[in-house]
């Protein structure tokens, strides 16, 4: 049996749209150990404490209940009561919160000793009002003057600043003993009978400006039922994984309930299209980047992310430059906040434009939406956001006019690094020094190709064929060119980069392979990369290296510089496939699919370590990384599309399949995709050393066509 890691530190998280309450495992809140009750990227509550008398509760067990819920179990130290010694485990304390809206705290202490037991039960609770970036220590935590009111039953924290208002109101909404209020203690006067139990409910109700998220009224197990029939209509939206591997089909599951933590709506929302957020607990809000590869990670089981996510970015496209934010006309943002320091522009993220990739992406995943669902309507009404981002592209994205796609930041604010890999040590020359921007990063290049590509593909199909034909013209040069310029014969590999003199950066780098999910790689140079990426220095056994271990920056646990991301290792790996590379596309998935397996909850965290695979090894997790991640989660949908081979034409009605299924799958079924008005059962099965499979469209018309993936598809 794989040995199961737990991912992160200890804690349980609650989400639910932009809040989230992060605890230790006893369900208290340290505001060092940075747990909170955080909405709109402002931390509420920062203390919370429960006691008996004043000595804490001892933890039995503890587990979240879904991602809206968490029950925690605990018993009694010995202490000294006026009735005489209580021995441990006498008294037992049940504890069960539920997150929507605010919070709701169901509180039940029951005594199983012989007598009567006096005590006090004193909850300690306080709110610093920290804005999501001085938590992360992006930003040097400030003093605030927080007003705090008590009142019959209820303390009250008020914080202004100007126009910006938060508070948070802590009340007993009900009780079978009535509480004394001494802030910032809530105390219960106990006298518990043998066998009887006490109840009492806590409601968290965060003030937002005008807004009051009032916590749910109803206790719970009949809350969890409602909560649960609703999370029962969202996993309906996806559709189902069958197998007999088993670890696999839990796979599959989790990655499902892990979008669903991460929608941008209400638990209690009907069944509809929705923002998917980037990950918990730091990045709880709309990522231009993350979310478009999400939706196109997502689209081949479920169509609910991609159009809300499309209207979303589209609606916050830039309008003007604006170098605080790195903002020019027609780009898709980065990042966009709430808290404090964005409403008073001290931080650029209102939004913050600085990407270079986001802008590329949206063209190409409202193609892909195109394929998917054959929604006209959405393409008419979009159209415009996308030929603004296609002339961003050509004025903005190429800084020297030269036909590549280059960064360069300009917000003292922002970010140095403006492609997938970030951080500020993540683009290194071959000595493993930084490399100074501008840059033009291999992966850009095969953005703005496919890009291209695909906007021809909806200018043919809108009727401006002169348009469509001029945009595979400026396609087909820039491949020439970007082979002329990015291919590194030595390595057999593209380079990182170019630099700002146009000198290529000679790193060997997971980065290369996004040449081949986005097209522009020729056939030839599509066999070396795939061959060095598979090398023993790329390819650690769980997964593609974000940079080769021969590299003098190389650290396995390292954020860009070494360690195994799974978003990047399932855009890989639909590369390989795309080229026939068949075999090389099933070891990425299944070593990424076997370190699902070895973490908790078979879920996949944002990245994990770059350590060798060894016989007895197991993945190494990267301790501060996202869990759960978005693009992460997506990277499960998006290996079964490779193993499936799954390309939709939903305006012509077919779904073309190339399914190739690997000696530890013999069978992999998919019921429920959606083409279209159309909904499919797939099923691939191994015979022999083949795949075959069967499909049985239930509704609508579509034909289902087996044919190999070509890099020539659009």
């Amino acid at each position: 049996m794989a040995p199961r890691i737990q991912l992160g530190p200890p804690r349980i998280a609650l989400a639910e749209g932009s809040s989230l309450f992060v605890t230790s495992p006893e369900g208290e809140v340290e505001a060092i150990e940075q747990h909170g009750f955080f909405v709109s990227d402002t931390r509420l509550l920062s203390t919370y404490r429960l006691h008996l008398a004043h000595r804490p509760w001892l933890l039995v067990s503890s587990a979240p209940l879904g991602h809206y819920a968490a029950e925690f179990i605990f018993v009694n130290p010995d202490f000294e009561a006026p009735e005489g010694r209580v021995r441990r485990g006498t008294l037992g304390f049940r504890l069960q919160r539920t997150l929507r809206g605010g919070v709701h705290d169901d509180l039940e202490v029951t005594n199983y000793g012989l007598r009567p037991v006096t005590f006090p039960l004193v909850i300690e609770a306080d709110c610093d009002f920290a804005d999501l970036f001085e938590i992360r220590g992006l930003e040097m935590p400030r003093r605030r003057t927080i007003q705090v009111r008590s009142a019959a039953g209820e303390i009250r924290w008020l914080y202004q600043r100007a126009h910006y208002r938060r508070g948070l109101i802590l009340r007993v909404a009900r009780s079978d003993v009535p509480p004394d209020v001494a802030t910032p203690r809530i105390i219960f006067e106990l006298t518990l009978p043998p066998r009887t139990p006490w109840r009492a409910c806590l409601h968290f109700i965060p003030l937002l400006g005008d807004r009051v998220l009032e916590a749910p009224e109803d206790c719970g197990g009949a809350l969890l039922d409602e909560l649960e029939e609703r999370r029962r209509q969202w996993y309906g939206a996806f559709a189902a994984c069958e197998t007999p591997h088993a670890d696999l089909a839990q796979t599959y599951r989790q990655a499902v309930e892990d979008l669903t933590v991460l929608r941008l709506t209400a638990a209690d929302s009907a069944v509809e299209h929705c923002v998917v957020a980037a990950g918990i607990p730091w990045f709880a809000t709309l990522f231009g980047r993350d979310s478009l590869i999400i939706s196109l990670q997502t689209l081949p089981v479920s169509g609910q992310f991609a159009p809300a996510v499309l209207r979303e970015l589209g609606a916050l496209q830039a309008t003007e430059v604006d170098d605080w934010r790195d903002a020019q006309p027609g780009k898709i943002l980065h990042e966009v906040r709430h808290g404090e320091l964005a409403e008073f522009q001290e931080i650029p993220h209102t939004p913050y434009y600085g990407t270079a990739d986001a802008t590329l992406l949206y063209v190409i995943t409202l193609h892909e939406t195109y394929r998917w669902l054959g929604d006209r309507d959405l393409v008419d009404h979009l159209l415009p956001v996308a030929e603004r981002a296609l002339t961003w592209m050509d004025k903005y994205g190429d800084l020297d006019g030269d036909g590549f796609q280059e960064y360069r930041r300009r917000s003292p604010r922002g970010i140095t690094h403006q492609g997938w890999k970030d951080s500020g040590d993540s683009v290194v020359d071959a000595q493993g020094y930084d490399v100074p921007p501008p840059v033009a990063l291999v992966e850009l290049q095969g953005y703005a190709y496919d890009a291209k590509r695909r906007m021809a593909e909806l200018y043919q199909e809108v009727g401006r064929p002169e348009d469509a034909a001029r945009l595979r013209q400026e396609a087909s040069v820039l491949r020439a060119r970007f082979r002329q310029a990015f291919w590194w014969p030595e390595e057999g590999t593209y380079y990182f980069a170019l630099d700002g003199s146009k000198r290529p950066v000679r790193s060997v780098v997971s980065n290369a392979g996004h040449a081949l999910w986005s097209g522009i790689a020729t056939a030839e140079e599509a066999r070396g990369v795939a061959a060095r990426l598979m090398a023993d220095d790329m390819f650690s056994g769980w997964g593609v290296r974000t940079l080769s271990s021969d590299h003098p920056a190389f650290n396995p646990f390292g954020y860009q510089v070494g360690a195994v991301w799974p978003h990047d290792n399932s855009l890989i790996a639909l590369g390989f496939k795309r080229y026939g590379f068949v075999g090389e596309a099933l070891r990425v998935a299944e070593g990424i699919l076997e370190a699902a397996a070895h973490f908790h909850s078979y879920r996949l965290p944002e990245l994990f370590a770059g350590l060798q695979r060894g016989p007895r090894s197991f993945p190494v997790q990267y301790l501060e990384a996202n869990v759960p991640q978005g693009w992460a989660a997506g990277s499960v949908f998006a290996l079964l599309r490779m193993m499936l081979g799954l390309r939709a034409d939903a305006p012509r009605g077919r779904l073309l399949v190339h399914p190739t299924l690997p000696e530890w799958l013999p069978r992999l079924r998919l019921k429920g995709l959606t083409v279209g008005r159309a909904v499919v059962d797939l099923e691939a099965f191994r015979e022999g050393e083949r795949t075959r499979w069967e499909a049985t469209v239930r509704t609508g018309r579509l034909e289902v066509i087996g044919q190999p993936w070509s890099p020539e598809e659009v």
